[in-house]
């Protein structure tokens, strides 16, 4: 038997009976074996392959003592604060262990929310035990009242690796396998739930065999709705550089969702290839002008492999549903890593394009559709345009295997024989609905919107809504929903009646009533972006959000009397008032002229015919110019154009 507070390692190789796999197991003799995790080596097919897992018991307490956890020094600082070395240093009676850990201490949190925080915590730390790509937590504790996150250390990071090469640009190769490795352990985290949503290359840790490892769990998800010394942290979760335009203000740009990660995941991997820092040497702000509300896009090098080049400018899509989700990525990087680019021509990021649009529509594949789904053809986004369906209401009866945008076989009532289109020209319906759909919840909550928009639906009724107020998307069945009016870019809108304080600033008119806006935008979340192309604004655009639930639609049609008609038509643009006022002013002017001449001209005859019979000349000439008076002022352009003859020669 070993000593009081040695311990020894025991190793077994078994076979698992439902895989057939080989588990290489190591475990610490002298500890109990419900005291803490165990890791095991996982041998698949080669035996020269093999990759380390651990493993616990179900319930593991995340709390360290702060008695055992000794800060070192500190090895860097972030969005939400400082990375230490420490040791990390459990003692029992039964065995004794000693670990160096990295530590990150946040930012502090008001003591009334440290429950919260907690809790969140104790999830997040269950579910990352046993992944493989995800770096491992020893726990949580505090340090001079400050929480503290406990991680195994690692040596390097995938920044690190740049900082040290020329140009900080690492090789194809590298970013490929590298890229493979980090979208397996998003995808790991994904599956339990978890958004990372502060990926870059600093927090990719490499292991001894040269493997990326994620850093990061999701701390920014952890801070949700809490009260943080910074208020800016507060409304951008993340670090400016890699986040999404969503993700700046979630509750009302938003809500979060896995797509999130891809925007985070593509600047990273575009930097491991250029060596640059997306939109670096700018600050929050002007990132927050370019990404948010010019929508700017990144620059790509040029002659990526055609995997790659396929799914990484989408998941720099505005609107995260038109981005690929991590599966989709894991899936061409995994067919890219193993090619072989030294002699293919892969040209650096000295030749800069911009990134060119999408070849894939990503949001057209996210039904994952099966043989028995109701189906219908699909429509286009945020669009008013009426369109024929080809398949208002179909079923799926045949599929093809093999590439993503196969072949479908739909039957439709009425027709013999079954439809075959293409698997992105449809959507699935479950229980009357379909991803894009407006709906409204049958329960009101005054923090968030009634109106939102239905992001998916899955097969046993379980819906996912966007909604202004919430950081992510609401979670709920079927039954909790009914549909709502579409709203379309392009559609006029404003205030309802009843709406006496909107949720958003909104355009008022002369007077101070509330002006109507064109769509100009919709977000994920339902969201309206409103500008008022009636109102003369010098330099900027006139504009605004919108909460769906608090405005109407505006149209002629729906204007009642000859004057709302006309007030309507002043919304399209602010020269029309203007142009109104100028075509009533000319046209009196030509009218008064025109009566004028038709009263002169019978004098002006009689004056002639006394000329003839002998008159004054003088006396004529005096009546002549007493009859000019009132054009000779005009100019003579001016005079032309409301007088066909010209006026009268003032002699």
């Amino acid at each position: 038997m070993p000593e009081q507070g040695s311990c020894f390692w025991l190793f077994s190789l078994e076979l698992c009976p439902r895989n057939k796999r080989l588990l290489l197991i190591r475990m610490a003799a002298s500890q109990p074996a419900d005291a803490e995790s165990f890791e095991y080596m996982l041998l698949e097919k080669d035996p020269d392959h093999y990759r380390t897992v651990f493993s616990g018991p179900s319930q593991i307490s995340p709390w360290i003592d702060p008695a055992v956890l000794n800060l070192k020094h500190r090895i860097g600082r972030g969005p939400f604060g400082d990375v230490w070395i420490a040791t990390h240093h459990p003692r029992t009676e039964d065995y004794d262990r000693y670990h160096e850990v990295a530590v990150k201490m946040l930012h502090p949190v008001r003591d009334d929310q440290l429950q919260v925080f907690s809790a969140r915590f104790d999830e997040v730390f269950g579910k990352c035990q046993g992944l493989g790509n995800v770096c491992f937590l020893h726990g949580i504790s505090t340090q001079n009242g400050r929480l503290c996150i406990a991680m195994k250390f690692y040596e390097g990071s995938v920044g690190d690796k740049m900082a040290r090469l020329k140009g900080g640009r690492l090789p194809l190769s590298d970013v490929l396998r590298y890229g493979a490795d980090l979208a397996r352990g998003v995808l790991d985290l994904h599956s339990r739930g978890i958004f990372v949503l502060n990926l870059k290359p600093c927090n990719f840790l490499l292991d001894d065999h040269d493997h990326a490892v994620l850093g990061d769990f999701g701390i920014p998800s952890l801070l949700f709705g809490l009260s943080l010394p910074n208020p800016e942290l507060i409304q951008r979760l993340g670090t400016p550089n890699y986040m999404a335009p969503e993700q700046w203000q979630p509750n009302i740009r938003g809500p979060i969702s896995y797509e999130t990660d891809s925007w985070g995941f593509a600047c990273s991997i575009l930097e491991m290839f250029t060596g640059v820092q997306p939109w670096r040497g700018k600050s929050p702000d002007e990132i927050y002008q370019l990404v948010v509300l010019k929508k700017e896009k990144p620059i790509f090098p040029y002659n990526l492999p055609a995997e790659v080049e396929n799914v990484l400018p989408s998941c720099f899509e505005y609107d995260f549903r038109d981005r690929p989700l991590m599966s989709d990525i894991l899936q061409a990087f995994e067919s890219a890593k193993d090619v072989d680019y030294d002699n293919n021509g892969w040209d650096s990021s000295e030749n800069p394009r911009a990134v060119a649009p999408s070849h894939t529509n990503w949001s057209h594949f996210k039904d994952k559709l099966q043989v028995g789904d109701k189906v219908r053809s699909r429509k286009v986004k945020n669009s008013c345009t009426p369109e024929t369906m080809e398949i208002p209401d179909g079923t799926i009866v045949g599929m093809e295997d093999g590439e993503r945008d196969s072949n479908i076989l739909v039957r439709v009532h009425a027709i013999h024989d079954p439809l075959k289109v293409r698997s992105s020209t449809v959507e699935r319906v479950t229980y009357g609905f379909a991803a894009g759909y407006w709906v409204r919840l049958r329960e009101e909550d005054k923090k968030r919107s009634e109106v939102g928009i239905l992001h998916s639906i899955d097969r046993n009724g379980t819906v996912y809504v966007g909604l202004i107020g919430m950081d992510t998307l609401w979670k709920g069945e079927y039954s909790d929903l009914q549909m709502a009016e579409a709203y379309c870019v392009g559609q006029f809108v404003r205030l309802r009646t009843n709406t006496s304080s909107p949720r958003f600033e909104w355009q008022r008119k002369r007077g101070g009533v509330f002006a109507t806006g064109r769509i100009s935008q919709i977000l994920s979340n339902g969201c309206l972006v409103v500008t008022f192309p009636g109102k003369l604004s010098l330099g900027e655009v006139c504009s605004c959000l919108a909460d769906p639930s608090e405005v109407e639609v505006v149209s002629f049609d729906k204007c009642e009397g000859v004057v709302k008609k006309y007030e309507h038509l002043e919304d399209f643009h602010w020269a029309v008032r203007p142009l109104f006022i100028a075509i009533g002013f000319f046209t009196a002017m030509k009218l008064g002229v025109f009566v004028g001449k038709s009263i002169t001209r019978p004098r002006s005859r009689k004056v002639a015919s006394v000329s003839d019979q002998g008159a004054d000349p003088q006396k004529v000439q005096q009546q002549e110019v007493h009859n000019s008076v009132g054009t000779a002022w005009l100019p003579p352009p001016v005079a032309n154009m409301l007088f066909r003859d010209g006026p009268a020669p003032s002699g």
